[in-house]
């Protein structure tokens, strides 16, 4: 069977949108994963599916968590071997940024981002920050934080879709521990 990795957007933020590792980790057996692992509480999980395409675990996922947590859960899953290649461009492109890089993050998205909007995003200057998109996922690179980031705040940005972010450092250990 074909191993996932699947990251979950925005829970454990706040009261209202707790769900627990041990609540994940039932909610993708319910949905007929196996070998499940977690790491940290943000939503990072490994599974074994039966399913042969990335949209049919997704979506299986996606309607496990809702009917579980009690809301809706974003989720973007990878195959273990494109997510093994998509951390390998970050750590690339960490590797060759000029300058400081304060934070290095990497937002995850379901499908692609349209050409049009990659173009948009890539036009874009700001000091100390940079962002690559590439496939379905946006690397920024920041000499600053998130909280200050133009980048980050542009519509540009905010064009590519709804994904969920993870630094650089959570993709190199979930690759390391999964693919």
């Amino acid at each position: 069977m074909p191993t996932y990795v699947a990251f979950l957007r925005a829970i454990n933020l706040g009261a209202t949108r707790k769900f627990p590792k041990d609540a994940i980790r039932a909610a993708t057996e319910a949905a007929g994963g196996s070998g499940v692992e977690t790491y940290i509480n943000t939503g990072n999980v490994r599974l074994t599916h039966s399913a042969r395409s990335v949209a049919k675990v997704q979506a299986a996922l996606e309607e496990a968590y809702a009917a579980e947590a009690g809301f809706e859960v974003p989720t973007v899953v990878f195959t273990a071997k494109d997510l093994a290649a998509l951390t390998a461009r970050g750590e690339e492109l960490h590797a060759g940024h000029d300058g400081d890089i304060g934070n290095h993050y990497v937002t995850l998205f379901s499908a692609p981002p349209t050409a049009a909007t990659v173009e948009a995003v890539h036009a874009l200057e700001h000091a100390g920050e940079r962002v690559v998109v590439d496939g379905r996922a946006a690397y920024v690179l920041l000499a600053g934080n998130i909280h200050t980031s133009k980048l980050l705040s542009s519509k540009q940005f905010a064009a590519l879709g709804q994904g969920t972010a993870r630094t650089i450092k959570v993709l190199r250990t979930v690759t390391e521990k999964w693919c």
